[in-house]
């Protein structure tokens, strides 16, 4: 039986900052997300992931993926999108067993609403703590966690964004 590799003291100030910072602008961007625009956060991140692909539809098992969502938690979530009119579900073509999830143009204007009030919200209470340096290295960090908890690609982690895609959180014009 291995011993236990206690944190050190600087260890665990890091991971409890780590937390706090974590969960405050979670809390933060969920709050405004639903008092400025009526959508969950979850809800905005699939809404961006459709509006940034060619077509506005993807399948809904990439869909999960890409959300980092199971695919249960994607259907109800799809399905209460659906009842607001910003998404429809539609057969695969290539697949009778899969499912094509497609942003609507309701779904559309819905995001381009919500984005400026969610990138304000992100900047001010991220990026305008940071300084050009600590902004790379929270990259570099961020980037190393996602990768060893499994990214597997599903974002651009590993190379940077394609230079024609906006910025995460501004819906892609169709």
């Amino acid at each position: 039986m291995s011993q236990t590799r206690w944190l050190s003291d600087d260890e665990q100030r890091t991971w409890r900052a780590f937390l706090a910072a974590q969960r405050l602008l979670s809390d933060r961007l969920e709050r405004q997300l639903q008092t400025e625009s009526g959508i969950p956060h979850a809800y905005y991140e699939i809404l961006v992931n459709l509006s940034e692909v060619p077509g506005r539809t993807m399948r809904m098992s990439k869909l999960a993926a890409t959300s980092l969502s199971s695919r249960s938690r994607l259907s109800h979530a799809v399905a209460r999108m659906e009842e607001a009119g910003w998404v429809r579900r539609t057969e695969c073509t290539t697949d009778r067993r899969g499912a094509m999830c497609e942003l609507t143009d309701a779904g559309f204007a819905a995001i381009q609403a919500a984005a400026p009030g969610h990138v304000a919200t992100v900047r001010e209470f991220l990026f305008d703590q940071l300084s050009e340096e600590q902004v790379k290295q929270l990259h570099e960090i961020s980037t190393a966690v996602a990768n060893n908890l499994g990214g597997n690609g599903n974002w651009p982690l590993k190379e940077e964004l394609p230079r024609d895609l906006p910025a995460r959180g501004a819906p892609r014009r169709k």
